[in-house]
């Protein structure tokens, strides 16, 4: 059975998540460690829980889901994945960070392209890789079918949704996604990028954007 640790990171107050089993080992999806201390909480997590770390993930590559991608890499010496569509953006992310004020070590190179219907396993955990775009253009999900879980970026949110209105968003694609993952089992729990967890049939009742 697959277990999940969140920490909420840098400016942004974005979520880092750990996926990990009873092997030992972890995969880390989206970090966004950036200052010193969140480096520490993290890599002190995975000691303390005697994790080994094997893959680093990201759902899309929007600066503040990228900015510990280099210091995981270097840490755990383990490869990063991710959909193709995001390369342009985890390598602009430097000179997009310097616009919010932030320094970002450029990310390592993907190993590794992910795609729908992908599959990502580890230890004896399997991630299904949905291809969600519209907020970014290459954003994909992480479902744990045996487990009842999804990690979805910033495509959803608790009572709300991704944005799209950046240059590289799209409006359309973005409802499509959201479309899929509304057909997903209403007490499937859902893992944002910001903020609180949630359930498919909360944010299906509940959440306007969805009405």
């Amino acid at each position: 059975m697959a277990a999940i640790a969140g920490f909420t990171f840098n400016p942004f107050q974005e979520n880092t998540y750990v996926v990990y089993d009873d092997s030992g080992e972890c995969v880390v999806i989206d970090p966004g460690c950036h200052a010193p201390a969140e480096k520490q909480e993290l890599k002190s997590f995975i000691a303390d829980a005697k994790l080994k770390p094997v893959l680093l993930l990201n759902t899309h590559c929007h600066v503040d889901h990228v900015l510990g991608n280099k210091f995981v890499a270097d840490e755990y010496h383990v490869p990063l994945q991710m959909h193709p569509l995001e390369l342009p953006l985890m390598r602009q992310a430097p000179q997009i960070g310097r616009g919010y004020g932030v320094f970002i070590e450029a990310s390592p190179e993907p190993t590794t392209f992910l795609d729908e219907g992908d599959e990502v396993r580890f230890g004896d955990t399997t991630l299904k890789v949905l291809f969600t775009p519209g907020h970014s253009p290459g954003g994909i999900c992480f479902q744990a079918e045996a487990d009842n879980f999804i990690i979805v970026g910033d495509v959803l949110f608790r009572e709300g949704i991704g944005r799209f209105d950046f240059p590289t968003s799209n409006r359309d694609d973005l409802f499509k996604s959201l479309a899929r993952l509304m057909k997903l089992p209403d007490d499937c729990t859902v893992y944002s990028g910001h903020g609180p967890r949630t359930t498919v049939g909360y944010e299906r009742r509940e959440n306007v954007f969805l009405r």
